[in-house]
């Protein structure tokens, strides 16, 4: 399989240009990226652990998908798209905020990410993919919150931070 290409890009998101996937990680180089957040009727969020062979992280839990986009992909068709590759379903996405985030490895890969973060609604068991996908299950935001204070090793870098900066603009609509 192909190695995909990030999307390189400056702290104001403009793309100025294209590094596999691998290299960008290694190099800590500033890449887009986006989080989906899927939450059902009940205000549970759905969360994913990463299958156990990922390359980083493996095996903790984060939110519902999350990956690069690709070149010319918009951030919604992006999350759209891994979202039914890791998932198995898809439904509408909105986008809420960006930021940035760095975040080195115990492997010697680093996450520099301007990471786009979507929400959107679902309330039925996903199809998961396993091979990217090790679990899942529905949990209220603020019993994430407390799970992670509790238990950070538990959950990845970027969720955490997310989390950390921007739980109440995840759970305004709640």
């Amino acid at each position: 399989m192909k190695e995909e290409n990030v999307i390189l890009v400056n702290e104001s998101n403009e793309q100025i240009g294209l590094m596999p996937k691998m290299e960008a990680h290694e190099k800590a180089v500033l890449h887009r990226a986006f989080s989906v957040f899927v939450m059902n009727n009940k205000g549970e969020t759905m969360l994913q652990q990463r299958a156990a062979h990922k390359y980083h992280s493996p095996l903790l839990w984060t939110n519902t998908c999350c990956s690069h986009q690709r070149d010319g992909e918009t951030n919604i068709v992006a999350g759209k798209r891994r979202l039914e590759e890791e998932m198995g379903f898809t439904t509408e996405l909105e986008e809420l905020f960006s930021f940035i985030y760095k975040a080195p490895f115990d492997n010697g890969l680093t996450e520099h990410e301007l990471d786009h973060v979507m929400m959107g609604d679902y309330n039925y068991p996903p199809v998961i993919n396993s091979d990217e996908v090790a679990d899942w299950k529905w949990m209220k935001p603020i019993d994430i919150k407390n799970d992670i204070a509790q238990n950070p090793d538990n959950y990845t870098a970027w969720f955490k931070i997310i989390f950390e900066k921007f739980y109440d603009h995840l759970t305004k609509n709640i």
